[in-house]
């Protein structure tokens, strides 16, 4: 009797577009699912992985990672290190087949989909699991914005003005092999569009997309679970039909050397002078995503910070456990993903605005 293949949703989208609030989402809400998940990062800290264990997943009681449920693959993007890292989670996966009831993926924003689907062909891995569904999420604003319109020209102004458009092809380029590998796109943070830039937005979409692919709207990544999981697209069967602007899974040139990712840390007064300072680095620097943690004087949760140009939310997402506690003073430390990024200098920036504003603030 042949054993069931154990569906995986990929869930991959541009810097910013909300993935990680996806994946939450999708996991608060699982309802006795049994998931495993898969987190590829871009950068040096484990900041998507701390979220999901923020929520719970992938911890004991105590904190500690279970082994074998949340695994995070910080070693570049997928489709570049499948051979050394994807293929032997997978195997790990399958030898706890029994316990897992779906897998899902979040791919780095910089990553491609098509080569990681393909991935999917090899025979010990087909023969055990199948694509469920590729899930692209979609920034609304950002498209909206025209930051990648397939007409460069016609918002060049809005490109000229944007630092963060400074490598507007390979940007363009990866969000269209983001929208050809979809069987499902969300429109995400609708609440920020009226309801004519929504409508004007997924026109624009659709003539990217083949029929069949829905385009669904959303919030905060919050979905019905039945409009996520289940779809049985097997893209496995299908992606070498999809059109790519990167060739084969075997092309190692992937633009990669367009994004560079620093950390930097500081101490944070409050909420309002963390994010204003990193406000002005994105300011003054060509920064596509920030994303991290900190650690406000007297309260004992962790703030998580996420930006993108200069939109930042922030939330509280736990308590700060024993061992970082025990830290003085506990780190605040933020991943900043962006192009001509130099550590010793955005770090000696952050110091200066960190700096500026206390003292402004203590006046």
């Amino acid at each position: 009797m042949q054993m069931r293949k154990i569906p995986v949703t990929i869930v991959t989208g541009f810097l910013g577009s909300g993935k990680t609030t996806l994946l939450r989402h999708i996991l608060q809400h699982a309802g006795g699912l049994r998931v495993a998940v898969i987190v590829n990062e871009f950068g040096e800290l484990g900041i998507d992985g701390e979220i999901l264990r923020g929520c719970g997943i992938g911890c004991d009681e105590n904190g500690n990672e279970t082994q074998g449920q949340l695994y995070e693959l910080a070693n570049g993007c997928l489709c570049c290190t499948v051979q050394e890292e994807f293929f032997p989670v997978m195997e790990k996966l399958l030898e706890r087949r029994d316990d897992i009831d779906h897998v899902l993926i979040e791919t780095s924003g910089l990553a491609l989909p098509k080569p990681l689907v393909q991935a999917f062909n090899w025979p010990s891995i087909r023969n055990a699991f199948t694509v469920d569904a590729v899930v692209t999420v979609v920034d609304g604003p950002a498209a909206a914005s025209g930051q990648f319109a397939e007409n460069p020209q016609a918002v060049d102004a809005q490109r000229r003005a944007d630092p963060n458009l400074d490598h507007e092809s390979p940007l363009h380029e990866l969000f269209e092999d983001q929208l050809s590998a979809a069987d499902l796109v969300i429109l995400n943070k609708t609440d920020l569009l009226d309801e004519a830039g929504q409508d004007a937005l997924i026109a624009e979409l659709r003539e990217e997309l083949p029929p069949q692919v829905k385009i669904v709207r959303a919030q905060h990544g919050k979905l019905d679970l039945h409009t996520l999981l289940g779809l049985e697209a097997a893209s496995e069967e299908s992606i070498h039909l999809r059109h790519d602007h990167h060739g084969s899974a075997d092309d190692a040139d992937h633009h990669h050397d367009e994004f560079d990712s620093v950390v930097v840390s500081g101490a944070a007064a409050s909420r309002e002078t963390v994010i204003e300072a990193l406000q002005q680095l994105v300011d003054a620097h060509t920064i596509y995503r920030v994303k991290g943690f900190a650690a406000l004087p007297g309260a004992p949760m962790r703030l998580v910070i996420q930006g993108v140009g200069r939109r930042f939310d922030s939330y509280f997402d736990r308590r700060w456990n024993a061992q970082e506690s025990a830290a003085q003073p506990l780190a605040s430390r933020f991943v900043l993903i962006g192009a001509d990024l130099d550590g010793a200098t955005l770090q000696a920036a952050f110091d200066t605005a960190l700096a500026n504003l206390q003292t402004a603030g203590a006046k």
